[in-house]
């Protein structure tokens, strides 16, 4: 641990013109009096080490010091590509090694070159969740990553509707979706994809106990020719289908056609609009009729209630009384 730190204390200095104790004990989380002691050691082994006294003062390296101690370990460089997504790194349980393998890089830049990584974090952010959403980090996630990176089965439980069944699983890739950890793994021969939050139990592929994956699990192959986007991209697209099961057919005012895709699922608004639009068009009135592929009746009520006088229910008949209703009430609460 002492080790990793003094490396990590040079490869600081190395990278900034001088840094005070204070900021040293910041970064390596440590108080001021280890840091002296630190700087000590190292000037003893030879490391050219110096403290400017004073209130302005501080530590620095002399003469252009440069360690080489910069090679980037696996799972450093790895982290490396997923550094645009601190929370994803955080959650993983991959941040240290980002951490450290972004000191590596910005060490062995020049010196002209040492802000790049400040200026592109000043430019450039990701926000995985969504609006209005408080995401939670699921317990077993680390472990599951762990198991991804390392090409080890797992024996999970996980939760399927009211019921929680065991597969044996060949975890190939993690993925975050709008503040939703999804696992897509080999099972039986078939890729399947798993929410990571309704997992209850994962243990390594090799044991037939449950619990955390801190024992090593055994190896799987991984398929070379497997490719997480385009898996992830083919899937997202097929459950998007696959749960607008019920149609909803209504009439929509130019204002109407122009909202649809944003109260509603929009690839089935875009869709429905377009067939529309192919058939015949707008009527006299200059209002569309379309039918909609959506999840539910009650889902279309929530949704397209949106849309206020833009859009006409016109079927189911079911679908329409409701929205009758709603309208009556909603006149009642304004004309009284």
């Amino acid at each position: 641990m002492r080790a990793a730190r003094l490396i990590k204390l040079v490869l600081l200095l190395q990278t900034r013109p001088s840094m005070t104790g204070a900021e040293l004990a910041r970064e390596l989380e440590v108080s001021e009096r280890t840091v002296a002691r630190d700087v000590l050691s190292l000037s003893e082994a030879g490391v050219p080490v110096y403290a400017d006294r004073g209130r302005a003062g501080g530590y620095r390296l002399i003469g252009g010091y440069r360690t080489r101690l910069t090679g980037l370990g696996r799972s450093e460089a790895e982290a490396l590509f997923l550094s645009g997504v601190p929370s994803a790194l955080r959650e993983m349980g991959l941040a240290d090694a980002a951490s450290a393998a972004r000191l590596k890089v910005s060490a062995a830049l020049l010196p002209e070159l040492r802000d790049a990584a400040t200026g592109v974090a000043q430019r450039f952010h990701l926000d995985a969740p969504a609006w209005y959403q408080e995401p939670e980090t699921p317990a077993l996630l680390p472990g599951i990553a762990d198991a991804v990176w390392d090409d080890r089965r797992i024996t999970a439980r996980y939760l399927r509707k009211d019921t929680e069944v065991e597969r044996e699983l060949e975890p190939y890739g993690l993925v975050l979706k709008a503040g939703v950890w999804y696992l897509a793994a080999r099972t039986e021969g078939d890729y399947r994809v798993y929410r990571v939050d309704r997992f209850t139990a994962v243990a390594p592929g090799d044991t037939g106990d449950t619990g955390d994956t801190g024992d090593t699990g055994e190896r799987f192959t991984r398929d070379t020719s497997f490719d997480l986007p385009a898996f992830w991209a083919e899937r997202a697209a097929q459950f998007a289908r696959s749960i607008l099961r019920e149609q909803v057919t209504l009439r929509l005012s130019p204002a109407g056609v122009r909202q649809l895709p944003y109260v509603t699922e929009r690839a089935a608004a875009r869709e429905a609009i377009a067939r529309a639009q192919a058939a015949g068009g707008p009527d006299e009135q200059g209002r569309l009729t379309v039918t909609l592929a959506v999840e539910s009746a009650d889902v279309a009520y929530a949704q397209l209630l949106a849309l206020g006088p833009e859009g006409e229910i016109l079927a189911p008949p079911e679908l329409r009384a409701r929205f009758t209703s709603a309208a009556h009430r909603t006149a009642a609460l304004y004309y009284r």
